[in-house]
């Protein structure tokens, strides 16, 4: 049976009307024990040993945050929706994390710099991705990473962003790059899924 979380969600969706319901989705909520640690188990494979600043940009409701939080990273997560800022902040209350309105695009995080860069199932949204990518190398310390998980979802008319594509992107950006295939990984989505789904972990 197919899940929703099957299908890229289009640019221009209400997102503090989904908000509520943005959670049902196993690889959004991560309500499932087996969903969340397999997440947990790439988060921790993905990110500094040490407790590291992290910037979680398209936050959503929380999810990645909070299993970052758990592995002792202190984070700041953005997004545009007021909705899903509620609902992150609600979800790591007493957690070291704090939670900002703004655009993924332009996170308003100041002069502040970060670590590890996160960024789940936003960067194909946006309309100028290599332009995206150099600020947000930009919001990263020398040495820390940049952590991008994408994809390309359907088969008539495809969207999203092959993984050659942003790594070319990255090229001029990054020390070096490196892309772990999570399509076959069916515990991060709570069942088999058919279209490209991927994650780059790249050093500055």
């Amino acid at each position: 049976m197919r899940k929703k979380s099957d299908e890229a969600i289009a640019p221009g969706v209400d997102w503090d009307a989904a908000a509520a319901a943005f959670d049902e989705e196993p690889d959004h909520g991560l309500r499932d024990p087996a969903v969340r640690a397999a997440w947990a188990r790439r988060l921790r494979a993905w990110l500094p040993e040490r407790g590291c600043d992290l910037l979680d940009l398209g936050c959503g409701t929380g999810s990645l945050s909070l299993l970052a939080a758990e592995q002792g990273h202190r984070v700041t997560g953005v997004d545009l929706s007021p909705s899903m800022i509620d609902l992150a902040r609600a979800k790591l209350a007493g957690r070291d994390a704090v939670f900002l309105r703004g655009d993924a695009a332009a996170p308003p995080v100041g002069e502040q710099r970060f670590d590890t860069l996160l960024v789940r199932h936003v960067l194909w949204t946006l309309p100028d991705p290599a332009r995206v990518l150099r600020h947000w190398r930009g919001l990263v310390r020398p040495g820390g990473r940049l952590l991008l998980v994408e994809g390309v979802w359907g088969t008539v008319t495809p969207v999203g962003i092959p993984a050659d594509r942003l790594t070319a992107l990255l090229a001029p950006l990054t020390e070096h790059a490196r892309v772990e295939r999570l399509s076959e990984d069916a515990g991060l989505w709570g069942g088999a899924v058919t279209d490209e789904r991927y994650a780059v972990v790249a050093t500055v």
